[in-house]
């Protein structure tokens, strides 16, 4: 019974490390830059322009109010033009991105409200030019935080992988429906279960340490 489950286990772990490594990439090269945006352009900030701090916002909370199934059955043509299917670890991929860009650009925001302002002003008053301190200032200071914001990322992706499983994605949530729960069989369900769990503290305790190294304080 072990030896049969262990090489379905082993697959649907890999299926499950790809699509969040390749999302979790995806929706960090925009979703960083997106809560940079974000938080300059408040009111008082260095590129302060309130009209597109709301517009972008608004679309942010509106993407992120969308339960992830939805989302999955609601971007099926976008998914389908992208990769060419619906179903699949590709495909699967699309909605992660998707619904982690805005969940990204909100985190990265609020580590980046936590560097003191004095840091900005300091940087201001020493003829520093906005792109200066973003990349001199804002993010070196957020690191730390930005990395365990990150991790919180990975590990609700973790998850949502598992949901897209449900519906044709593959990974851990597609062997824990169709091998488990389909036929009847506890054990494959237990199995994935704590595969799920390892890899979610896994995750966390890597992130925490990382984090921990960064901060200089």
């Amino acid at each position: 019974m072990l030896a049969e489950i262990i090489p379905l286990l082993t697959k649907a772990l890999g299926e499950t490390v790809y699509m969040v490594v390749v999302s979790m990439a995806i929706a960090s090269a925009v979703g960083v830059p997106l809560g940079v945006l974000l938080h300059t352009t408040e009111k008082g900030k260095i590129l302060e322009n309130a009209p597109l701090n709301k517009t972008i916002g608004s679309v942010v909370n509106a993407v992120r109010s969308i339960p992830f199934i939805i989302l999955m059955v609601a971007i099926i043509p976008l998914t389908r033009f992208l990769v060419g299917s619906a179903i699949g670890t590709t495909a699967a991929i699309v909605p992660l991105v998707v619904a982690s860009i805005p969940f990204i650009g909100r985190q990265v925001e609020t580590s980046l409200k936590e560097v003191p302002a004095g840091l900005v002003e300091a940087a201001l008053s020493m003829g520093a030019t906005p792109a200066q301190i973003i990349t001199k200032v804002l993010l070196p200071e957020a690191l730390p935080s930005i990395v365990a914001q990150l991790t919180t990322v990975i590990i609700a992706l973790v998850g949502e992988s598992a949901m897209a499983g449900a519906i044709g994605g593959g990974g851990l949530g597609d062997l824990a429906i169709r091998y488990g729960y389909q036929r009847f069989r506890p054990e494959v369900m237990l199995a994935t279960v704590v595969v799920l769990i390892v890899l979610v503290q896994a995750v966390q305790f890597c992130g925490n340490a990382l984090a921990r190294r960064l901060n200089k304080r």
